[in-house]
């Protein structure tokens, strides 16, 4: 009683594994000492302890799971990822502030080679990968990762990224149509960012899918046209973004009616 552990669950319902993981289903999914033969429990990761009156008080995690816009997150599974780059050495990954009340995922990069793989390449390999909600929102490149007394990443010692540094690569192209500009003005209010081009990547300058999911809802209510949340990540541009804008205008109004509420 009061003694911190591990919470585990077993019973009928637990499942028989991790798809295609035999490794983590190894390491996770263990024999039931208390159990009948051959049962299984499953070890959760959460550290807890028992109260006198019954509860189970949550203490934390025992490893580096976080959790974040509702889904679990392993970083070591963001990591295995990022390492299967030919330029990254060693990488870490992290759940940080991003200095407006949020929680983002951070890469810690140690590149392999001279040559410093840029962000960009970095977010577009993740993406072949990962699914968007793992894919971090800064990606930071060390000589090295600080090192606790053990020998072990100092995950505390990682400095914050500058959420107010461009990460894009590209020349600040400013908006022409009027379209371009609207939608710039969009964007910096709900990234928070000042001097968006129409050719910055809207997850470089810090964007998930959940500023996307907003900013498709002012475009709706602005435009009054449904643009589609999948061709936005193929193509996280304003300069795209403003043309399939302008494209789905054309297949419902007419020149003038188009002209009137670009006006």
């Amino acid at each position: 009683m009061g003694v911190p552990g591990e919470i585990c669950l077993g019973g009928e319902a637990l499942a028989r594994g991790y798809l295609h993981r035999p490794d983590l289903t190894a390491e996770r999914f263990v024999p039931d000492p208390f159990g009948t033969p051959g049962a299984r429990i499953y070890r959760t990761g959460d550290r807890a302890r028992c109260l006198p009156d019954g509860n189970l008080e949550f203490l934390g995690r025992t490893d580096h799971q976080v959790k974040i816009r509702g889904y679990r997150i392993e970083p070591g599974e963001i990591e295995m990822t990022l390492e299967r780059n030919p330029a990254v050495q060693q990488a870490v990954v992290v759940m940080q502030e991003d200095g407006r009340g949020g929680q983002r995922l951070v890469a810690y990069v140690v590149p392999r080679h001279e040559t410093d793989p840029s962000a960009r390449d970095l977010r577009s390999f993740a993406s072949e990968w990962l699914p968007n909600y793992m894919v971090p929102s800064a990606f930071v490149l060390l000589e090295k990762l600080p090192l606790t007394s053990n020998a072990k990443v100092d995950r505390k010692a990682l400095p914050a990224p500058d959420w107010s540094r461009r990460e894009s690569e590209v020349s600040y192209v400013p908006p022409g149509s009027p379209v371009e500009v609207s939608l710039v003005a969009i964007w910096e209010d709900i990234l928070q960012k000042e001097q968006v081009g129409i050719l910055d990547s809207f997850f470089e300058l810090g964007g998930d899918s959940l500023p996307a999911t907003r900013m498709m809802s002012r475009i709706r209510e602005t435009y009054h046209v449904e643009v589609s949340l999948r061709l936005f990540f193929e193509a996280p541009f304003v300069q795209a973004l403003a043309t399939a804008i302008v494209d789905s205008l054309a297949a419902q109004m007419s020149s003038g009616e188009i002209e009137h509420l670009l006006s």
